[in-house]
């Protein structure tokens, strides 16, 4: 149906997507750049469902792999494997940009992030 860089335009390094995640809404999906040290952020057409670019928001990092998003879709979370840190952004629920809580959490080479369930 389409394709779509996630790349900004100008972009001339090298770059692998390792993760992308649809909003529990549907209306924005995101995906990490590697190489880019960026998440991607698309809008989805209610009548097409074509995407288009919103934003790229820095990671705060090098490398980022695994992302999360809260189950209230108030928080991001992103793993920046090569900078040894988890860094959280606030998700503009209208717009679905990214905006830096000054949270970092550093771990050593987060790859993966999952969120789970407390009873």
């Amino acid at each position: 149906m389409q394709t779509i860089s996630t790349l900004p335009e100008g972009f001339k390094g090298t770059n692998d997507c390792a993760d992308v995640h649809v909003s529990a809404s549907g209306r924005f999906v995101c995906g990490s750049n590697h190489g880019h040290d960026s998440i991607v952020i698309f809008a989805v057409d209610e009548d097409t469902g074509e995407l288009t670019c919103v934003d790229h928001e820095p990671t705060q990092g090098r490398n980022p792999r695994s992302f999360v998003i809260d189950p209230s879709a108030t928080f991001l979370l992103v793993a920046n494997q090569d900078a040894d840190t988890i860094v959280t952004f606030r998700v503009d629920r209208q717009t679905g940009r990214l905006v830096s809580t000054g949270h970092v959490a550093e771990v050593p080479t987060p790859v993966c992030l999952k969120m789970l369930a407390v009873p």
